[in-house]
């Protein structure tokens, strides 16, 4: 796959191209803003990690004329920053994610993973069946219900909707932020606190059967492991 990497900095530049294709993805770097705009819709790559500070065109230019003509491509912001405004700022101008500077490799190449499962999930969201066997507990979407043997659990919709994101993507990590976009629109810190509430209720409905277990990922988000 390939990644559009926007980075006037050549020698952090040149870790994050050597780190990513470690990890077998075809790199494009781009040094400026106009260099990088103009390789996106070159090359079509599948994510974008784009510096914020750049010359002839910061990050934030670039990530809303990309998000002109294309809503599904991930961004990732890199930045010195660190302000509450400028992740603000990074995601109204069409930003998925926002990592600050110094990181680790380890936690880029993460990040660059989850938001490339946000948009897989979509599709696999799409695909889902209804009803789906997990285990020996059956789930519906659709009527949201849970049957377990001979019990049957009622969900909430927003219970339902949790647990088919997590089906959808099991066993692979869903990230808090995808989930409040995604299911309650907004990723404020109310929601995410909310989200935690429903995190415990659908751990509370699964607890009859020990082969499902919904995994906390520190910092990420959540996974369902399944039988």
């Amino acid at each position: 796959m390939k990644i559009l990497l926007a980075e006037d900095e050549q020698t952090l530049a040149g870790i994050v191209i050597d780190s990513l294709r470690e990890e077998g993805y075809d790199v494009i770097h781009a040094p400026d803003g106009q260099v990088a705009l103009e390789a996106f819709f070159k090359e079509e790559p599948g994510a974008v990690i784009l510096d914020v500070m750049m010359p002839r065109m910061d990050g934030y230019q670039v990530a809303k004329k990309i998000r002109q003509v294309d809503t599904k491509t991930p961004i990732l912001f890199l930045t010195a920053k660190s302000q509450a405004k400028d992740a603000v700022q990074g995601f109204e101008s069409g930003g998925n994610d926002f990592l600050r500077k110094p990181f680790g490799m380890q936690e880029l190449l993460i990040r660059l993973q989850l938001l490339l499962n946000d948009t897989r999930l979509l599709k696999r969201e799409d695909d889902f069946p209804d009803p789906f066997l997990l285990g020996d507990v059956l789930f519906s979407h659709r009527q949201q219900h849970l049957i377990l043997e001979e019990n049957t659990v009622t969900l909430t919709t927003r219970e339902a909707d949790l647990l088919k994101m997590l089906c959808a993507h099991a066993p692979e990590t869903v990230s808090k932020q995808s989930i409040l976009l995604q299911i309650w629109e907004d990723d404020t810190f109310i929601n995410s606190r909310s989200l935690d509430v429903y995190i415990s209720k659908l751990r509370g409905h699964l607890k009859p059967v020990p082969s499902l277990k919904i995994q906390n990922v520190r910092g990420i988000g959540y996974k369902l492991m399944l039988p």
